[in-house]
């Protein structure tokens, strides 16, 4: 899916992308670090609660993030997994089936509205938007997510308050 992305944009830009440059979208992936607030949240998450992640990368991909987030999920969903990407309905459909529990029980912490918020709450799953002011991200659709917080510190801090 990297390399299309690539592709398309050597299309619509007119020019013809080497080798190099269709694998460079996918290898730099590997070593992308997560926001600051992530690995210390999702530490205090697992405290209390589940942690699955739907992603739209592969496996093999996956697992280099994973090394940078530092807290093992209990469920990986992954566009290999599903045969799709986010946010098609058959990857929460399926992290469903998988995790084993009704919407009601889940809640899907996502920053894109258009790939996750909207899709999730089309399925009655609880949702909370982290909108990172400034952080590029995917245009904003007519959906409300169950709750907004501007980082993940917000949202750590929320969890760990309730009892």
């Amino acid at each position: 899916m990297l390399r299309k992305i690539i592709e398309d944009l050597g299309d619509h830009l007119e020019f013809s992308p080497t080798d190099s440059d269709l694998t460079i979208l996918a290898e730099s992936l590997k070593t992308w670090a997560p926001f600051p607030d992530t690995i210390p949240t999702l530490q205090a998450l697992k405290e209390r609660a589940k942690l699955a992640i739907i992603s739209n990368v592969d496996l093999d991909l996956f697992a280099h993030s994973a090394v940078h987030l530092q807290v093992p999920f209990d469920q990986v969903i992954t566009s290999q997994d599903v045969k799709t990407y986010k946010p098609s309905h058959r990857s929460f459909q399926y992290a469903l089936r998988t995790i084993g529990v009704p919407a009601s029980q889940l809640l899907h912490v996502a920053q894109s509205l258009y790939h996750d918020i909207a899709p999730a709450k089309e399925l009655g799953i609880a949702t909370v938007w982290v909108n990172r002011k400034g952080a590029r991200s995917t245009p904003r659709l007519d959906c409300q997510p169950d709750l907004e917080v501007p980082d993940l510190k917000g949202l750590a801090s929320l969890m760990t308050s309730v009892p």
